[in-house]
């Protein structure tokens, strides 16, 4: 038994790994199937292998602080995407944060950097 779960995992991070090294973040997500793990282990995963140049969108961690902040701006991932299912969200979270941080001057990773230090504690300035 303990050997068929290894079996699975060694499969399941190789083809997630070749899936995002291929740039196809959402077959990525969809591959990721492993009871008890969730969104901010395997997007972690999938960050730490994503080896491709700067010049792609690469791979970002979304986590429940990420999530957080992201809330709290009024941004999300379901209306970024215009769709419920998490891969399509999980691509469009990624997209935009590499479309803002060219427009910002700052990589992806800073934002999302950003995002998980305020962990939500975001506070609009009214004038």
């Amino acid at each position: 038994m303990l050997e068929q779960l290894r079996g699975l995992l060694r499969a399941v991070l190789r083809s997630t790994r070749d899936s995002v090294r291929d740039g196809h973040l959402k077959a990525a997500y969809r591959q990721f199937t492993l009871d008890g793990v969730g969104r901010p282990f395997f997007t972690k995963w999938f960050a730490s292998v994503d080896d491709r140049g700067d010049e792609c969108d690469r791979a970002l961690i979304l986590d429940g602080r990420v999530l957080r902040s992201l809330n709290a701006l009024g941004w999300s991932t379901r209306e970024a995407a215009g769709r419920r299912d998490w891969p399509s969200r999980y691509a469009a979270y990624v997209s935009t944060m590499h479309a803002l941080a060219g427009e910002f001057g700052v990589t992806a990773e800073w934002l999302e950097w950003l995002l998980f230090d305020l962990n939500g504690q975001v506070r609009a300035e009214t004038s």
